[in-house]
């Protein structure tokens, strides 16, 4: 068996794969969208798609891999490796035997992490906080996760640790995707700042935003898609994106306060495309709320960018 390991990013608009060795060396990758429709089985066979194109770029057979590792959305069980509601992805309300199917598929152990978590000790590991002993990782994309590393070893409480996206930020506020409301995720989640412009486009206010979609052949508001709004200065689109990052702010503020972490690092979709850009408005908005305003933790983004998921996934091979 080789020490080469597997790694699965699965998120609301793309799949990440990548083969990754000992050191943390991406040998291939491979990205493909996300099923818009169908179940898991039909979410799981593109994963299975998306592993095997990688590790031909490596050169190698998906059953010849020490393992695949998966950060998935949702209740990721990492005993039994059964995701349940990821309702971020087509009809998986419910539980499905992801971590088995994919076992079976791919002639190798699978084993099931949360998304963010996994994405949150790779950029401990090797990534942006590497120098540091404890971590909250914020991961902007089609929700808003979290990650927390303390005193050097993960956070995960009885599983469900790091939800910064259902932190409330308003008290009966905007409807979260979850179902409750006032939730950061509600606000800055990329599924819920593409509904708001449905919205608001439907209440006759004026966007380029769909048309930009349409011309990319995008089927939703892809952080792509979001990034050549701004470069138009589309104003739904700046409107939306300030609003993201003012609950950003006080969301991320609120769980320093709690954990009073050494750094925060800023990684997703949304994340890695516009965290340096908007870095030191995020840092603004958490001063207005930090108890410890005058010692803030180092605001990071992501050092792995995209990859950082599927590496993180690789590495619940190597705990």
């Amino acid at each position: 068996m080789s020490d080469l390991r597997g790694g699965i990013d699965l998120g609301g608009t793309k799949i990440q794969t990548a083969i990754v060795d000992a050191g943390g060396r991406v040998l291939g990758e491979a990205r493909h969208p996300t099923p818009t429709s169908g179940g898991p089985a039909d979410v799981a066979r593109t994963m299975e798609d998306a592993l095997r194109e990688a590790a031909a770029a490596a050169g190698v057979r998906p059953g010849d891999l020490e393992g695949v590792g998966v950060g998935s959305p949702g209740d990721a069980d990492g005993e039994t490796g059964v995701v349940s509601g990821a309702r971020n992805l087509p009809g998986w309300g419910g539980s499905f035997p992801l971590g088995e199917t994919l076992s079976t598929a791919l002639g190798t152990e699978v084993r099931i992490g949360n998304d963010v978590q996994v994405a949150t000790e790779a950029e401990f590991r090797l990534g942006a906080g590497k120098s540091h002993s404890s971590l909250l990782g914020v991961f902007w994309g089609t929700g808003v996760g979290g990650g927390i590393v303390l005193d050097g070893r993960p956070w995960l409480g009885r599983g469900a640790a790091g939800e910064i996206g259902h932190m409330v930020v308003k008290r009966n506020g905007a409807r979260c995707p979850c179902g409750r409301r006032g939730c950061l995720e509600a606000y800055a989640g990329r599924a819920a700042m593409e509904a708001k412009a449905r919205r608001e486009q439907a209440k006759g206010v004026k966007t380029e935003i769909f048309k930009i979609m349409e011309k990319r052949g995008k089927d939703r508001l892809t952080s792509s898609v979001w990034e050549h709004a701004l470069r138009e200065q589309d104003p739904l689109t700046e409107s939306l994106i300030r609003r993201a990052v003012r609950y950003l702010g006080t969301g991320i503020a609120s769980a320093v306060n709690l954990l009073d972490v050494e750094a925060v690092v800023i990684g997703g979709g949304l994340g890695v495309r516009f965290g340096e850009r908007y870095a030191e408005q995020i840092e603004r908005e958490m001063g207005k709320h930090l108890f410890l305003a005058d010692h803030p933790p180092q605001l990071q983004v992501a050092e792995l960018g995209d990859l950082g998921g599927a590496i993180g996934a690789s590495l619940l091979f190597a705990r």
